[in-house]
C-alpha cells in the first residue's frame, strides 16, 4: 500500500495477444462452403491465401478495427472506465500505425516498437459474419508471431493489478516464451495472472500446456462451454466446472445467452444472461472479460463483475465488430444493481 492507502499498482489490467487488424466483411453461406473454411473458428492461413479471399471481397464494404482476442478485452475495459496497457507486436506499416493511433486514441497504453523488416507486416484477421450472425476467422498472423520477452514491460507490468494473457499466443514459440514470462514477472510482483483459453482448437493441441499453465501460474481462468468441454473431457457444464475449480481459484465460464458460471474456490454460481437477437457473436467473450476484468479491479463484487461482463457482451454480438462505438459506462450502475 501506498501512503494515500491506494494499491502500489495504478493501472488496471496488462493485457498480452496477437495485435491483429481485423477485417470485417458480411457474406452469405456459400462463401464459406466454396471457400472451405472452418465454419465458427479461426483458421491460420499465409498473407498470400488470405489475400485470395480479399479479392472475392474487392466490391464488398469493409470495416478496419485494431484488434486481437486480448486487445478487444483491454478496449471493454477502457471503455468500461479502465485504465491499462496493450504489449501486440505490429509492423512498421500503415496498418501498424492505424493499430497504435487507435489503441492510443481508446486511452490503452501501447508502447511496443514496431518491427522494422518490411517482409514481416502487421497482422490481420479476415472476419467473415453469416446471416446467422456467426462468425469465422482467417487470420494471418505476420509479425505477431514475432512478439518476444523483451516486448514485456516489466515497470508496466508491475504498475498492473492483473496481467491478462490470450491462449492464441500458443500458436508460436516466442509469443508463447512472453507468455510465461508475463505470468512468472506477474507472480514476482504481486500482479495476479489471467488466461482465456481463446479458441477450442487450440485445447486439442496444446492441452498439456494449457493444463499446467492453469495449475502453476493462473488465479483467474476465462472460457466458453465448449472450451472447457474440450479441457474438461466432459459433456456436463457442472461437471466441467467443478473439475475447473480444482484447479484454480475462480474461472468464469460463458455460455450464451444463458450467462456465465462464476467457479471460485469449488464454489459454482450462476449468472443469468441478456437474451438478445445477435447480429455477430465477434468479440463477444473478449467483451466478457473486459466487464469482468474492470469489475474485479474497481471494487465490483464477483457477480457484479460477471453481470457487467455479460451485459457488455449482449451488446456486442447486437453490432458488426467486436467493438461498441461508444462507451456503455452510463448503464453500470443499473446493470450490477441487477
Amino acid at each position: 500500500m501506498t501512503g494515500n492507502n491506494q494499491p502500489s499498482q495504478s493501472k488496471n489490467v496488462f493485457g498480452v495477444g496477437n495485435a491483429l487488424l481485423d477485417i470485417l466483411a458480411l457474406v452469405d453461406d456459400n462463401f464459406i462452403q466454396n471457400h472451405n473454411l472452418n465454419r465458427g473458428a479461426m483458421t491460420l492461413m499465409d498473407a498470400e491465401n488470405q489475400g485470395k479471399l480479399l479479392q472475392q471481397l474487392e466490391n464488398q464494404s469493409l470495416e478496419l478495427r485494431c484488434g486481437g482476442s486480448a486487445a478487444n478485452t483491454m478496449i471493454a475495459i477502457a471503455q468500461s472506465g479502465g485504465s491499462g496497457y496493450y504489449t501486440g507486436k505490429v509492423g512498421e506499416d500503415t496498418n501498424g500505425a492505424f493499430y497504435r493511433q487507435d489503441m492510443v486514441a481508446l486511452g490503452i497504453g501501447f508502447e511496443v516498437d514496431p518491427h522494422l523488416h518490411p517482409d514481416n507486416p502487421t497482422g490481420t484477421c479476415l472476419v467473415l459474419t453469416t446471416p446467422d450472425a456467426e462468425r469465422t476467422m482467417c487470420t494471418s498472423l505476420g509479425v505477431s508471431t514475432q512478439l518476444s520477452v523483451s516486448d514485456i514491460n516489466i515497470e508496466h507490468l508491475g504498475s498492473c493489478q492483473y496481467s491478462y494473457v490470450e491462449g492464441y499466443l500458443w500458436d508460436a514459440p516466442d509469443p508463447r516464451k512472453a507468455s510465461i514470462e508475463t505470468m512468472e514477472q506477474s507472480k514476482r510482483h504481486g500482479v495476479k495472472v489471467a488466461f482465456t483459453f481463446s479458441d477450442g482448437f487450440l485445447l486439442d493441441r496444446f492441452s498439456d500446456d494449457f493444463h499446467k499453465l492453469v495449475s502453476e501460474y493462473c488465479d483467474v481462468v476465462f472460457c466458453n462451454a465448449s472450451e472447457v468441454r474440450h479441457f474438461c473431457q466432459s459433456e456436463s457444464l457442472e461437471d466441467c466446472a467443478g473439475k475447473l475449480g480444482k484447479i484454480v481459484d475462480l474461472a468464469f465460464i460463458t455460455d450464451g445467452d444463458k450467462g456465465c458460471l462464476v467457479v471460485e474456490k469449488g464454489q459454482i454460481t450462476h449468472v443469468p444472461g441478456y437474451p438478445v437477437k445477435p447480429v455477430d457473436t465477434v468479440g463477444a467473450g473478449d467483451a466478457f472479460a473486459g466487464g469482468v476484468l474492470y469489475g474485479l479491479t474497481n471494487g465490483l463484487t464477483l457477480e457484479q463483475s460477471a453481470r457487467w461482463g455479460n451485459y457488455l457482451g449482449s451488446q456486442v454480438v447486437q453490432i458488426h465488430g467486436p467493438r461498441l462505438p461508444k462507451s456503455p459506462v452510463d448503464q453500470l450502475q443499473t446493470v450490477i444493481a441487477g
